[in-house]
C-alpha cells in the first residue's frame, strides 16, 4: 500500500514564503497542482521510479509553482514548490526583504510540503549554476520540542522547520 498524507497536515503547508531578497521578479510558473506528501518507502520508492518522467515535464514539473527573483545585488533566487494558486507577484514587480511573495505548498517534484531555496547565476534553473548563500536572523523549531533557537548568521540543516526572527 502507498501511503501518501494531504499536505495539510504539514506544519509548513500554506504558511507564507517572504522574498529573501529585494529585487525585481524575473519569473513566475503557475498551474501546477499540490499532491499529497509521500514518505513511506514503498511511496518513496514510486516516487523515485517516476523521477526521470517528471524531469522531461521541464522546469514547472520540477519547481511546481515558483518565483525567480532578480536581486539588486546580483544573482536570482529561486523560490519553489509554491502552494498552487498562492502566488501574490507578477513579472517585472519589484519586492522587497519580507515581501510575501506565495504561500508554501507542495508542488512539482516534491515529497511534502517545503520551500526549495535556490541562488543561481542565470534566471534558468535548469541551466543555471547554483551560488553560495547563508540565512541571517532566523530561528529554527527543534525536532524534540521546546521553544525555537534563534540564529544569526548560519544555514539550516535539512529538515529544519525555520522561520524568520
Amino acid at each position: 500500500m502507498l501511503s501518501t498524507e494531504r499536505p495539510d497536515r504539514f506544519f509548513a503547508f500554506d504558511r507564507p514564503v517572504l522574498a529573501p531578497a529585494g529585487g525585481r521578479v524575473v519569473s513566475v510558473h503557475e498551474g501546477e497542482a499540490d499532491h499529497d506528501a509521500r514518505r513511506s518507502r514503498l511511496a518513496l520508492l514510486s516516487y523515485a521510479l517516476t523521477q526521470a518522467q517528471r524531469a522531461r515535464g521541464g522546469p514547472g514539473a520540477l519547481a511546481g509553482d515558483h518565483v525567480v527573483i532578480e536581486r539588486d545585488e546580483g544573482a536570482y533566487v529561486l523560490l519553489a514548490h509554491l502552494r498552487a494558486g498562492s502566488i501574490g507577484v507578477e513579472m517585472g514587480e519589484r519586492v522587497a526583504v519580507g515581501d510575501e511573495v506565495g504561500r508554501c505548498g507542495n508542488s512539482g517534484n516534491s515529497t511534502q510540503p517545503h520551500v526549495h531555496v535556490q541562488v543561481m547565476d542565470s534566471p534558468g534553473p535548469l541551466t543555471a549554476r547554483g551560488l553560495p548563500l547563508s540565512f541571517r536572523n532566523y530561528r529554527v523549531w527543534p525536532r524534540a520540542g521546546g521553544a525555537p533557537v534563534a540564529v544569526g548568521l548560519g544555514i539550516p540543516d535539512e529538515g529544519d522547520v525555520v522561520e524568520p526572527l
